[in-house]
């Protein structure tokens, strides 16, 4: 195209605009004084908005753990409260034992040999690790923490010693104790499972018993005499619309006191067991 018809099309242009005039907007925003507005604050606006609902997505999940004497129902309250709760995740366990057929690497366990396990200690990368019988389990710092930081809330389904461990290594995290309504209640229930000898109950339930002291240490408590009212108080706790069950409420502390009192009056070797775990009868 030459120079000559460029600068007839400009000319054909501006003669058309002046015939139509501005726009009905600009006329309006030049009468009232009003800068034009600027696509750019717009794409601006729906860019900062975009973050803002991706921060939302990705708020860091919550940490807890839930710990309770063999027989208190733990296990069966964990797994229906997962079922239930898509929000919520199990931790994996790292172990050094070996797998079972039925298991799978990285879903039931993360299965290492004892020179690794060894290792990951050294580098303290577990949140809380313990020996039982001949092999090892521990619950991985940086897998907690990959779950937590995609917007999940981790449950630690653990002995109250691996919660004292996880109190220190992760301050944040929060803890429930589950009891049962009473010592005779517990021995039902062990003696219900009809999987061990009668010297292997009466070795769980003095364990149990001495178990059951350490409620103090935990920010709540549960008491599992009803599995559906049980459950629904948990879930309600972990979601933070229930703080009835602070262990620093003068009733939950009497209840559980009288539930202890229960073991107390249980069988004798179970009763010096109880004194010799908690430094004074109760």
């Amino acid at each position: 195209m030459s120079g000559s018809e460029r600068a007839s099309r400009r000319r054909k242009r501006s003669a058309r605009a002046k015939r139509t005039g501005p726009s009905k907007s600009a006329a309006k925003q030049a009468a009232s004084g009003a800068k034009p507005k600027r696509a750019t604050t717009r794409k601006r606006a729906g860019k900062a908005a975009r973050q803002t609902t991706r921060a939302d997505k990705l708020t860091r999940g919550g940490l807890w753990v839930i710990a309770a004497p063999s027989g208190a129902g733990k296990t069966s309250l964990v797994r229906k409260l997962l079922e239930r709760d898509p929000r919520l995740r199990f931790s994996i366990s790292y172990t050094t034992r070996k797998r079972r057929k039925s298991e799978k690497n990285q879903r039931d366990y993360f299965f290492v040999e004892k020179p690794t396990f060894r290792k990951l200690v050294a580098r303290n990368a577990f949140l809380e690790y313990a020996q039982v019988f001949d092999n090892w389990y521990g619950t991985g710092r940086e897998y907690v923490d990959k779950v937590r930081d995609s917007g999940y809330t981790v449950l630690l389904e653990i002995d109250w010693q691996g919660a004292q461990q996880v109190r220190k290594r992760a301050p944040d995290a929060q803890t429930v104790f589950i009891l049962p309504p009473n010592a005779a209640e517990l021995e039902r229930r062990l003696r219900a499972r009809a999987t061990d000898s009668d010297e292997t109950i009466r070795r769980r339930l003095r364990d149990s018993l001495g178990d059951m002291t350490h409620w103090r240490e935990f920010g709540h408590l549960i008491v599992n005499d009803d599995f559906d009212a049980a459950l629904g108080q948990l879930a309600a706790v972990i979601g933070g619309a229930d703080q009835s069950h602070r262990t620093t409420l003068p009733a939950v502390r009497a209840r559980a006191k009288a539930i202890l009192r229960t073991a107390k009056r249980s069988s004798a070797p179970a009763t010096t067991r109880l004194e010799n775990w908690s430094g004074k009868a109760i």
